[in-house]
């Protein structure tokens, strides 16, 4: 069977596959956020913990294969984030019966979590060492699946769930485990290129001391924190703080949210080539201020959720974009820069959503206010690419 998958094209298939595996570990959970607190007495700081856990093992993922990636290799590492995320999902389906509720949550969480940080830092490395020329346009590419994964999961979920009763969520999430096996499987045959070349990468102490890698861990960061932000917290942001049924919530926010940060990426993947990507980086981080205005003050649910859809846009090609930046300026990095970088952004995943939710429990519940606070990770951002530009700018 191996022979019959030697073409990259599978290689890139199975990444794809990937990060909808991915996308499902980050937005599954999320969908059921109300239907573990009306079903199994899930508190919102429990809820919030949940994201802080997913995020939170994601990043000590991260580390560990920004370590051991290249010694295990990554056809087995890739193979392993496949088994854990199918394994979280399993648990979220038989651990809350077997056990108390949020305890099992937790677990199943954990291992989704496992899954999906090595996802993250192995599947942007494997794309980019593909013998393919417009490497900036692939990753831009590759990271809409993400995109088109989170749409599939929450369109998908919401119609089994309007079809079967909210009661029937665990058999949802066994299905949802079935693709994260498949995709092992496949991983198993694919052809993987070995990074650079083959050649050698920057040792880690002179990585470390470079200051262009540190401004593209606050660019990730802040990227990370602005997107996950707000596709996190807007389902229950549409159904508890606007009034509207899931359903609507659900398909008008974070699906709405999903389809237009897709096809931001699909787009810079067809016109990358005549667009420079900091000046569309810039542009995209501007674009997200506004949208989190919007989300954050308007008084009208419609007008609210229109911010929330275009904020998916907005934020786009921010984590791609970034990646792309710093494999074209540091090509040397090697696994551990895409390792650190991964780290960086499941550390803004991590803060900007647990922050958010925080500081809405202590305001009442008030998801919308809290949503305001997120408006810092764009801003932030602005500022760094601005930094960047002033930094390569030749000087006469």
């Amino acid at each position: 069977m191996q022979k019959l998958l030697k073409s990259y094209r599978h290689t890139k298939a199975a990444c794809y596959l990937g990060y909808v595996t991915q996308a499902a570990v980050n937005n599954f959970a999320p969908l059921l956020f109300l239907i573990f607190q009306d079903l199994l007495g899930v508190s919102l700081p429990q809820l919030t913990a949940l994201i802080a856990v997913n995020f939170g093992v994601q990043l000590g993922a991260d580390v560990f294969a920004s370590f051991f990636a290249d010694k295990i290799g990554y056809r087995a590492c890739m193979v392993a984030a496949h088994l854990f995320a199918a394994a979280g999902f399993a648990g979220f389906a038989l651990l809350p019966r077997i056990m108390p509720p949020f305890a099992g949550l937790l677990i199943a969480a954990i291992l989704c979590a496992c899954g999906g940080g090595l996802i993250e830092v192995v599947v942007s490395p494997t794309v980019e060492a593909c013998p393919t020329k417009n490497k900036s346009a692939e990753m831009s590419l590759l990271h809409s699946f993400y995109c088109w994964g989170s749409v599939a999961v929450i369109a998908l979920s919401s119609l089994f769930l309007l079809i079967f009763g909210r009661e029937n969520w665990p058999i949802l999430a066994a299905i949802w485990a079935a693709l994260p096996l498949v995709n092992a499987l496949y991983f198993c045959f694919v052809p993987i290129a070995p990074l650079n070349g083959g050649g050698e990468s920057m040792p880690k102490k002179s990585l470390l001391k470079s200051g262009s890698l540190w401004l593209f861990v606050a660019l990730i960061l802040t990227a990370g924190a602005a997107e996950i932000s707000m596709s996190q917290w807007a389902p229950a942001f549409a159904e508890r703080g606007l009034g509207v049924s899931k359903t609507v919530g659900d398909l008008a926010g974070p699906c709405l949210f999903a389809a237009l940060m897709g096809a931001a990426r699909v787009l810079y993947s067809t016109l990358g080539k005549r667009l420079p990507l900091k000046a569309c980086l810039f542009g995209s981080s501007v674009l997200c201020i506004a949208c989190y205005l919007v989300a954050g003050l308007a008084s009208l649910p419609a007008l609210a959720l229109a911010g929330c859809a275009l904020c998916g846009f907005s934020v786009g090609i921010l984590w791609p974009g970034v990646f792309s930046l710093a494999a074209e300026r540091m090509p040397a990095g090697g696994t551990a820069m895409f390792a650190i970088l991964a780290v960086a952004g499941d550390l803004g995943g991590l803060c900007g959503p647990t922050t958010v939710g925080a500081l809405s429990d202590a305001l009442g519940g008030n998801l919308q206010s809290g949503l305001l606070v997120g408006l810092i990770f764009p801003v932030v951002f602005t500022f760094c690419i601005l930094l960047l530009s002033l930094r390569e700018r030749p000087r006469r």
